[in-house]
């Protein structure tokens, strides 16, 4: 007896040997699919997304090298230094810290920078695979890793210089957590999950308040005497993480700050966004927001930044007049954050991975001459107008003036055609000044088909003179020998009828073309990231909810949807943007696996029995 029951426990080892073996390769697998869209995504976007969120971009790198320059006593100093307040307030000083340690070790490399956001966004997609593995098939799981790995809403997020997809990293892990807590319940499981929700805010405020809906989920999870205990737990782990911020906070600013300012703005930008006819008088943008309380407040040095001077107390004056317009309104307040919470299910339409590389030369031309150029009165006189489009020069000749049409997306220019050649980098120079409204400025092929394009718009606080004259670069490789066009369109301006003036174009040839070989990924990529729609995600997400709910899988429900409840519940509250609640995709796309998987298991069993009834008719 004694040898059967070693025998049975070394099998039993085997196979948990061999389980895990295979569950390190799965995630294993899911990394380097993860890590490679992702980095083909970096190589599509790297020359733009330094473009992207600027000046929130410079606030965070500015605390950064503060901390690079006096340390801890530079974080701690009170007051701190005037000029950066509005940095300091803004935002919670995780991502500073990051990357003033990135910056101290590599240089100020945005590069090392996106590659370390690039290494956190894959384990992400690993950690993703854990949760369901903890809940479901590991097919189920692998699914669910593999939709994290390819989405293009993470993989784009992932390269951008913001914080917001490694703020939900903590966030997975923490669901993780929970669920190994719910199947054996440890205090010190779950102190952990309320300290990464706390590592969380110190990277993004929105998760300020997702402690209480984890501890009321542990509440629920845990089947013990005085679960209490476990609940408190939870956020006891955040308060241990959280506070130190907060008591830095009172010490630097004198005031109760939990994390930092911007509840106020939000809210407030978050009404003006579906108040339409404008009835409230409040903007729905940053720029809105400052003339509005500079104005109504008769400060004009309220212009200049959002929190400086008097951040806290314009915040409290901000969520003193959102608050009154809720109270006022509270059913069309209600009916907002529906639309707002349902506006959370559906997909970014992100930039997905492109089936050419791009260009891999330095952009910079100062030692180039140009291939082809074309001054103001070439242009005019080779290239098409659109009938309704205005052409005029300027007073001193310097510059092509096109005012569009009233057509949304109607093209408005399109130069002569200029000859290129197969497997080159080339990148065309557009000094443009927009001094009304919003323009599209593209590089096509005589087939119609857009190599490289921006969209360029006027400053907000500037007049039609003081627009500034912008240098656009549209770099592009060409796939063959053809002739290519430069072409001005209108981009659904408001105002109607853009206004650009358009420089002398030049055109530089940059040195053969590399990386070719990626365009075999790329197509491959590419083609699983166009079925990342809300019209294919959805339905498959909604039929894995209801299949949990047919099967009464309580822990898993409750698990899979502490946190998109939490930000349908709070996010909803304030203005949001489909990088706030990346979080919310994860588990989309783990109900959509679920949903996949049994339709998959479902169709194995119809096979194995027709396969079995087809056996017994031979015999």
């Amino acid at each position: 007896m004694d040898s059967v029951a070693n025998m049975t426990n070394r099998e039993t080892l085997i196979n948990t040997f061999r389980s895990a073996r295979a569950r390190v390769g799965i995630c294993l697998l899911i990394f380097l699919v993860a890590f490679g869209v992702r980095l083909l995504s970096w190589h599509d976007t790297r020359l733009e997304v330094g473009k992207v969120q600027t000046v929130v971009t410079g606030d965070y790198k500015r605390v950064a090298r503060m901390l690079m320059q006096g340390g801890l006593a530079s974080f701690l100093s009170s007051p701190p230094p005037a000029e950066d307040v509005n940095a300091l307030l803004a935002h919670p000083p995780g991502y500073s810290i990051l990357i003033s340690l990135i910056y101290s070790v590599f240089g100020e490399s945005d590069t090392a920078l996106q590659f370390a956001q690039i290494l956190f966004d894959g384990l992400a997609a690993v950690v993703a695979f854990l949760i369901v593995a903890e809940l479901f098939t590991t097919s189920a799981a692998f699914i669910a890793g593999m939709l994290a790995a390819v989405s293009p809403q993470f993989a784009w997020n992932s390269v951008l210089l913001l914080p917001d997809s490694l703020a939900g990293l903590p966030i997975l892990i923490a669901v993780y957590c929970l669920a190994r807590a719910a199947r054996n319940p440890r205090l010190v499981t779950l102190i952990t999950t309320g300290a990464l929700i706390g590592i969380s805010c110190w990277l993004r405020a929105n998760a300020m308040l997702l402690t209480f809906f984890f501890a009321a989920a542990a509440l629920l999870l845990v089947k013990r005497e005085r679960r209490w205990r476990f609940s408190l737990a939870v956020i006891f782990g955040t308060l241990l993480i959280v506070l130190p911020l907060t008591i830095r906070n009172a010490i630097v600013f004198h005031r109760f700050i939990p994390l930092s300012l911007g509840a106020g703005q939000t809210l407030l930008e978050g009404i003006g966004d579906y108040d339409r006819e404008g009835r409230f008088g409040i903007p729905h943008t940053d720029m809105g927001i400052m003339k509005m309380e500079s104005e109504e407040l008769h400060r004009p040095d309220y212009y200049a930044t959002l929190f400086k001077p008097d951040g806290v107390e314009r915040e409290r004056w901000r969520l003193t007049r959102g608050f009154g317009v809720i109270r006022r309104h509270p059913f069309w307040f209600s009916g907002v954050m529906v639309r707002r919470a349902g506006s959370m299910l559906r997909l970014e339409r992100s930039r997905l991975i492109s089936t050419d590389p791009p260009v891999s030369h330095s952009l910079v031309v100062d030692n180039l001459r140009p291939v082809w150029t074309n001054s103001p009165a070439e242009l005019l006189a080779h290239g098409v107008v659109s009938p309704q489009t205005r052409a005029v020069f300027t007073t001193n000749g310097e510059a092509l003036v096109l005012t569009g049409d009233s057509d949304n997306y109607g093209e408005q220019f399109l130069s002569s055609s200029i000859p290129v050649r197969q497997s080159s980098d080339y990148v065309f120079t557009v000094p443009v000044k927009i001094e009304r409204g919003r323009m599209k400025i593209g590089v096509r092929d005589s087939s119609g088909r857009v190599y490289s394009s921006t969209i360029v718009e006027t400053q907000e606080t500037k007049s039609p003179e003081d627009q500034p004259v912008l240098q656009i670069q549209l770099p592009f490789i060409a796939t063959k020998d053809e002739q290519v066009r430069i072409a001005l369109s209108n981009e659904a301006s408001n105002p109607p009828n853009p206004v650009a003036q358009v420089g002398p174009i030049e055109l530089f040839e940059l040195g053969p073309a590399r990386f070719l070989w990626t365009r075999y990924p790329r197509l491959l990529v590419h083609g699983i990231q166009r079925l990342f729609l809300t019209a294919v995600v959805l339905p498959l997400a909604i039929i894995g909810l209801g299949l949990l709910i047919i099967r009464r899988a309580s822990r898993a429900l409750i698990i899979l949807s502490v946190v998109p409840v939490y930000f349908f519940c709070v996010q909803s509250i304030v203005h949001t943007e489909y990088r706030y609640v990346l979080a919310v995709d994860y588990f989309l796309f783990a109900l959509a696996a679920v949903s996949v998987s049994w339709v998959g298991h479902l169709l194995m069993t119809k096979i194995a029995s027709f396969r079995r009834a087809s056996a017994r008719s031979t015999h």
